[in-house]
């Protein structure tokens, strides 16, 4: 029993379950801001490249090739596009900016709400050891 109850002890720490919740909060703002560059953003975009969508902006490598068919029979199977999908690459580093930009500024307020810590003023600088020694000598000299 000694496995299970460490175990559970340390999914209930503070650090997982923290860890748990920004994961499950990470995933739904990352389909937020997926749903706003896909639907809100990109749009514009594409009108202005000349009304097309942006995730299907590509550098077709090969076309491809549909399958030939004789008396129902496929003689030739189909070859398919080989193509660089570089509007939907795009779109993706939109996301992750956006998403860093959203954390940035959380970060930046989080910031801000911290109380600054105010130092104590240093406490003036006493004699050094060296310092004191003089004046002993000097009194016993006296």
């Amino acid at each position: 029993m000694g496995f299970v109850s460490d175990f559970k002890a340390f999914l209930m720490k503070g650090e997982i379950v923290n860890l748990a919740t920004a994961v499950i909060v990470g995933g739904a703002f990352g389909k937020i801001v997926t749903s706003f560059t896909n639907d809100v953003l990109m749009p514009p975009i594409g009108i202005l490249l000349g009304k097309v969508d942006f995730k299907n902006l590509k550098l077709v490598l090969q076309d491809g090739v549909p399958a030939v068919l004789e008396n129902g029979t496929e003689k030739v199977p189909a070859v398919a596009e080989v193509a660089i999908n570089y509007g939907a690459f795009i779109q993706t580093i939109l996301d992750f900016v956006i998403i860093g930009f959203c954390i940035f500024m959380v970060l930046k307020a989080y910031e801000k709400t911290k109380k600054p810590v105010i130092e104590e003023p240093a406490a003036p600088a006493g004699p050094t050891q060296e310092e004191l020694l003089t004046q002993i000598r000097d009194l016993l000299k006296k």
